[in-house]
């Protein structure tokens, strides 16, 4: 979602939100380093090189939900994204957690497994999380792709807007 997929990429949130931030005289870069289709794996792999190459001063980590529409096994993806913070709070990045829910297409038990994994890390590693990313667009089809997946270029404020309140006083 943050790679901006089926969208031009500087009409999506990760752009947005550096256009903001400097409208608020905010002085921070915004480097998406997100990929289409990455996987919590995916992300793990590359999470040491690009700390090391952009030392941010905040990660906001927003993986899982291909993991979960693959059906990958909770406990799997769980542990990955726990390696990423870890990795990003010792090298002195702080970590925004996106919290991201999932068709019902695997059952309740798998549902709730899945998003059960974004409380608890937040409580394990106290960082601060956003409990539903995609709030106010999942389940509104003006604002969806035809995939009924990722969101279209009227989504991206909204998507924004949905962390922006959390997002703040992170970086203030």
């Amino acid at each position: 979602m943050s790679a901006g997929y089926g969208i031009d990429i500087d009409q999506a949130w990760p752009t947005l939100l550096e256009t903001r931030l400097a409208s608020k005289n905010l002085n921070y870069q915004v480097v998406n380093a997100s990929i289409s289709g990455e996987t919590t794996e995916g992300g793990l792999t590359r999470i040491d090189s690009a700390l090391n190459k952009y030392s941010p001063k905040l990660i906001i980590l927003e993986l899982g939900g291909n993991d979960g529409l693959r059906g990958f096994p909770p406990q799997r993806i769980k542990d990955n994204l726990s390696k990423i913070i870890k990795t990003s709070i010792v090298k002195d990045s702080s970590v925004l957690l996106l919290g991201i829910k999932i068709p019902p297409n695997y059952g309740p038990r798998y549902t709730r497994d899945f998003e059960k994994i974004y409380q608890d890390l937040a409580l394990e590693n106290n960082i601060q999380l956003i409990d539903f990313f995609m709030e106010n667009v999942a389940l509104n089809n003006k604002l969806m792709q035809d995939d009924g997946i990722h969101p279209n270029e009227m989504a991206q404020p909204v998507l924004l807007n949905n962390i922006w309140d959390t997002l703040l006083p992170l970086i203030q």
